[in-house]
């Protein structure tokens, strides 16, 4: 008798659904997984084993072959154990009639019969929910909560072989399918951050900059010397930040879930979060990778959220070039001998760097000991494309005394983020479909969405000429200026909002020039 039912294999951010075949057959005692199965399915047979046995069922002394479809796609992972354990019972009659038929099944099985959660299983549940043939899904308990995120199909959470057996006998059908609330994962909690802007003394020129950054999604670099607060302006954008749309959250908790970074209590991702990886990351550790099927990198980690990256020049070349694709189109793209996988990569990049190799070229307290020549090579470390894709470049100064002296308080990340928030609300009216930020205009919608004339016109024209400014720079400060005037409620864009847009751009001209010194 053939037994069928139905699980999933991750491939890149997605799942692809598998039929899980088993046949048992007269013949010599084996046990054979076909299909393309990675090591760990493989691996796979002496825990099925054990399990069925240290369950409480017979595990059938015949010639079985489990075949998993299809069979030209690689397979990896630990949850198949459970669908391969229970088409061996329903083959051998251990499991009843078509029981397997409308189920997906997925989970790890453990010695003694116990469900394990595994990772990658909201990319499953999602594929599954666009499956007509699935109707019921059987999870390990620990990852209910993240399964039953996507409500298109019924979720059963399990803890034993046995009591996936049982209610596939239908001896425990009282079981209900598991519900999950969408919103109610972190609560109250989603919005408190242990880091406020209010901590950060002075600076309000880089604190507007990064509440530009936030409000339309902009690419920063900062320069300045140590100890100025370039890392701790950093870490306080995502405070910043408007909360997640559930499409966000979803696409950010499903990336979470391929590499098992998923809390059991609060599977669905309500926070933007920041990576902060260190300057000696390697491209794989960037980019995503690894055996077989690759996985996301910090790259991907960081979608719809921050990659800040500090001691910017510091990264290796190879490294920082992986970043343009990215940054242009918020995909990244890897290649392997078994095909191309995309992953998301829409994130706000924050680069913080000092302006040489000592860090105090420009401050007025120490002196700078870098040769012009070391200063150069220190730029040049940094592409001229990658810093044409950089938005907003702010110098970030010493604190005088009086600012490090001062107890009065800035303005509070709930302040700004409430600005922010109504920026981005502006945004999503003007895309509807797209969902847009003003940093992912087309230059079609840069023509349509950020006209100026008069005076505006006149400020855009000088800048051109006196900077030598590209096409995509010109783009870039329409962008800024387009968020500035939506943080101001405007629908036009003003003398006011260009020089302000301008000014970021100069400082840009400025960090370039100083390769020279």
């Amino acid at each position: 008798m053939i037994a069928k039912t139905f699980s999933g294999a991750v491939t890149g951010l997605d799942a692809l659904t598998v039929e899980v075949q088993c046949d048992l057959s007269r013949g010599l005692p084996g046990f054979k997984i076909v299909g393309l199965p990675e090591k760990e399915v493989k691996e796979s047979r002496d825990r099925i084993k054990s399990a069925i046995a240290n369950s409480g069922f017979d595990f059938p002394m015949k010639k079985i072959v489990a075949n998993l479809a299809p069979a030209d796609i690689k397979k990896k992972g630990v949850g198949l154990d459970l669908p391969i354990a229970c088409t061996i019972l329903q083959s051998d009659e251990q499991i009843k009639g078509s029981a397997l038929d409308d189920k997906l099944l997925v989970g790890e099985l453990s010695l003694d019969g116990e469900l394990r959660p595994v990772s990658g299983v909201l990319p499953t549940v999602v594929a599954a929910g666009e499956d007509p043939n699935i109707e019921e899904i059987l999870v390990p308990r620990g990852n209910a909560k993240e399964a039953s995120i996507v409500d298109s199909v019924d979720v059963y959470p399990m803890s034993h072989l046995r009591e996936v057996v049982n209610f596939l006998n239908g001896e425990r059908r009282t079981t209900t399918p598991y519900s999950f609330r969408h919103g109610e994962s972190e609560g109250p909690r989603a919005r408190k951050y242990t880091r406020d802007f209010q901590d950060v003394k002075g600076q309000e020129g880089a604190k507007r900059a990064l509440e530009i950054a936030a409000a339309g999604g902009h690419n920063v670099l900062m320069s300045g010397p140590p100890g100025s607060g370039k890392s701790m302006l950093a870490k306080r954008l995502p405070t910043i930040l408007p909360p997640l749309t559930f499409r966000e959250s979803v696409e950010v908790t499903k990336i979470y879930s391929i590499i098992g970074g998923l809390e059991e209590d609060d599977p669905l991702i309500m926070r933007r979060k920041v990576r902060s990886p260190h300057h000696t990351i390697s491209y794989a550790g960037m980019v995503g990778g690894g055996h077989g099927n690759p996985s996301p990198g910090e790259i991907s980690l960081g979608h719809n959220g921050v990659l800040f990256l500090d001691e910017f020049p510091e990264f290796s070349k190879q490294v920082l070039e992986t970043l343009r694709q990215p940054m242009e189109d918020g995909l990244i793209t890897i290649s392997r001998a078994a095909g191309s996988y995309t992953f998301p990569a829409n994130f706000t990049l924050v680069a913080a760097m000092n302006p040489c190799p000592c860090g105090y070229l420009g401050d007025p307290v120490k002196t700078c000991t870098c040769t012009p020549s070391e200063i150069r090579r220190y730029r040049k470390k940094i592409s001229g494309p990658l810093l044409d894709r950089i938005d907003i470049y702010v110098e970030v100064q010493r604190l005088e005394t009086d600012e490090i002296l001062n107890r009065g308080e800035g303005a509070r990340s709930e302040e700004i983020r409430s600005r922010v928030t109504l920026a981005r609300d502006q945004q999503t009216a003007r895309f509807p479909v797209e969902g847009f930020t003003n940093s992912q205009m087309t230059a079609k919608q840069v023509e349509q969405h950020c006209q100026v004339t008069g005076r505006p016109r006149d400020l855009l024209e000088n800048a051109i000429t006196h900077f030598g400014l590209s096409a995509r720079a010109y783009h870039k400060i329409l962008k800024i200026s387009r968020t500035i005037a939506d943080l101001d409620q405007s629908d036009k864009i003003s003398p006011v909002h260009i020089s302000e847009a301008i000014q970021y751009r100069s400082t840009r001209e400025k960090f370039l020039l100083e390769e020279g010194v």
